[in-house]
C-alpha cells in the first residue's frame, strides 16, 4: 500500500526538468524469420506473409519513459543481465540526463533492479556516483501495472511489434524508428489515478477506511 502511495506521489508532483521522473521496465521479444517467401505488395493488394515462421531466438528490450516530458528511449540487447541494467543505469545519468541533480525511477521488483546491479557491474567508486544520481521508487508486488512505462510497452508493441522481426538489428532499427517521430510528438500518457481515487477504488486495502 504505502509502495502504491510513493509511487502515486511522485507522479502528481510539479514537472521539474532537474529532478526527471522516469519510469523503466523491459520485456522479451521473440524473433521470428520467414519460413517461405511471401509476396510484395501491389495495387490493391497488400504484401503477404507466409504462415510458416523460423524462430530466431530472443532479444530483451529496456524501455525508459519521462514522466511529462514526452520523452522515451527504448534500448535493444541480447539479455536482461544484471550488467545490462546497470549500463541503462549509467546511460540515464551520464547521457540522458546529466545536468538532472537526482533522476526518480519507478521500476518493478525484478531481481535485477537493485542498487546491487551496479556494484556487481561496477567498481566501488562507480556504483556509489551512478546511485547517488538516481532514487529507485518501486511499484508493489504484483503490481507493476502502476509503472506508467507498461503502457509505453503496449503501444510500442501495437504500433512497431506486431510483425515479424528476424534478428536483433533489424529490431533495434525498427524500434529507433518508432521512438523518433513519437519523440518529436511529445507524446505523452494521460494518468488518471491519483492518490484521492486510490483511496476510494481500492479502499479494502486501508483497514481505517473499510471499518468505517
Amino acid at each position: 500500500m504505502w509502495r502504491m502511495e510513493d509511487v502515486l506521489t511522485v507522479y502528481s508532483e510539479p514537472f521539474k526538468a532537474w529532478q526527471p521522473v522516469v519510469c523503466f521496465d523491459e520485456r522479451p521479444c521473440v524473433l521470428h524469420g520467414e519460413g517461405r517467401p511471401g509476396t510484395s505488395a501491389h495495387p490493391g493488394q497488400r504484401a503477404r506473409s507466409d504462415y510458416q515462421y523460423v524462430r530466431n531466438g530472443t532479444a530483451n528490450l529496456f524501455m525508459m519513459y519521462q514522466h511529462g516530458a514526452g520523452w522515451r528511449h527504448a534500448k535493444v540487447t541480447e539479455r536482461r543481465t544484471k550488467t545490462d541494467f546497470a549500463e541503462c543505469m549509467r546511460n540515464l545519468v551520464d547521457v540522458h540526463f546529466p545536468q538532472a541533480e537526482r533522476i526518480r525511477v519507478v521500476l518493478d521488483n525484478l531481481a535485477t533492479h537493485t542498487p546491487g546491479a551496479l556494484y556487481a557491474a561496477f567498481s566501488p567508486a562507480e556504483a556509489h556516483r551512478i546511485f547517488s544520481k538516481l532514487e529507485f521508487h518501486y511499484t508493489p508486488r504484483h503490481a507493476s501495472w502502476l509503472n506508467m512505462v507498461e503502457i509505453e510497452l503496449s503501444v510500442l508493441v501495437k504500433q512497431c511489434l506486431n510483425r515479424r522481426i528476424a534478428d536483433i538489428q533489424t529490431l533495434a532499427r525498427q524500434v529507433a524508428a518508432w521512438e523518433c517521430p513519437r519523440n518529436a510528438q511529445h507524446a505523452v500518457i494521460r494518468w488518471l489515478l491519483d492518490l484521492s481515487l486510490a483511496r476510494t477504488k481500492l479502499s479494502r486495502l486501508y483497514p481505517q477506511l473499510s471499518s468505517g
